[in-house]
């Protein structure tokens, strides 16, 4: 296949799929896998599917910039963003720390393994199943209700996603859920703690990488961003509406049918 052909196609997957609970990565994966191109090397389409998260992490801080921006024109104003930033360094400190220590690890075992990336969407899949079937409300209805010790213990919800397949915005939703965070709630501070999230794995591979990128791998890279970022914002649009109505029921389907589908295709 025509290597923009391909990352265009595994942008359009990473913008639709990063900020509902499939698993992103784990998609790119199974797309990558299933549809190669003999131009791309490995090494490259690694760091490819972190490095193409940039434009997703930049469509969440499009969308959420009146929430974010640190420029604003009271004292209270800036106290109140101050406390949101607090709570996301926070609620990114577990998966700096373990992310940093295990890339390598993680990288050389999981990423390229296909059986574990169908195994976590079935799993997973099941477990949104079996949690929804509780039907939580949730008590915290606002991100200032949320404590620096909650955002700490949510942070380490999103640590699971470090093995493909599980999906980082599922598993942080899910754990804020458990914790008596409510849906839309739970939904917004987890867009929030992706920013520092992939802006940390994105550079932690561009330095591992060393900037070593051909102009023909610059061109890919940009082109997969622009792409995931149009593409996420449109989703992250629609999914704050969507969440705040209905449950995650229909994705654990997904999950599990689509996991069972890539086992079969193994065989």
């Amino acid at each position: 296949m025509n290597p923009f052909l391909l990352v265009i196609i595994l942008g359009i997957v990473e913008g639709m799929t990063e900020f509902v609970p499939v698993s992103s990565t784990g998609h790119m994966i199974l797309v990558e896998r299933f549809i190669n191109s003999p131009q791309v090397s490995k090494g490259f389409m690694d760091s490819f599917l972190v490095i193409i998260q940039f434009g997703a992490i930049l469509s969440v801080v499009a969308y959420f910039w009146k929430d974010l921006t640190p420029f604003v024109k009271t004292k209270e104003e800036f106290n109140k963003k101050l406390s949101l930033w607090s709570k996301i360094i926070v609620g990114v400190l577990p998966a700096g720390v373990i992310g940093l220590l295990a890339d390598d690890y993680i990288s050389e075992f999981f990423m390229d393994n296909t059986t574990i990336v169908a195994s976590m969407l079935i799993l997973y899949g099941i477990i949104f199943i079996l949690i929804e079937r509780k039907n939580l409300k949730g008590n915290i209805n606002s991100i200032k209700e949320i404590s620096y010790k909650l955002a700490l213990t949510i942070g380490f919800f999103q640590c699971l996603a470090m093995i493909p397949g599980t999906s980082r915005s599922g598993a942080t939703i899910l754990g804020a859920l458990l914790l008596g965070v409510s849906r839309g709630v739970a939904a917004e501070y987890s867009f929030f703690l992706a920013i520092p999230t992939m802006a940390g794995a994105t550079l932690l591979k561009l330095l591992k990488n060393g900037l070593n990128f051909t102009i023909l791998e610059w061109q890919l890279l940009g082109i997969g961003s622009v792409v995931s970022f149009v593409v996420a914002y449109i989703v992250i649009k629609w999914f704050m509406g969507y969440i705040r109505q209905k449950t995650f029921k229909v994705f654990g389907i997904y999950r599990i049918i689509l996991g069972i589908l890539v086992l079969l295709l193994m065989k």
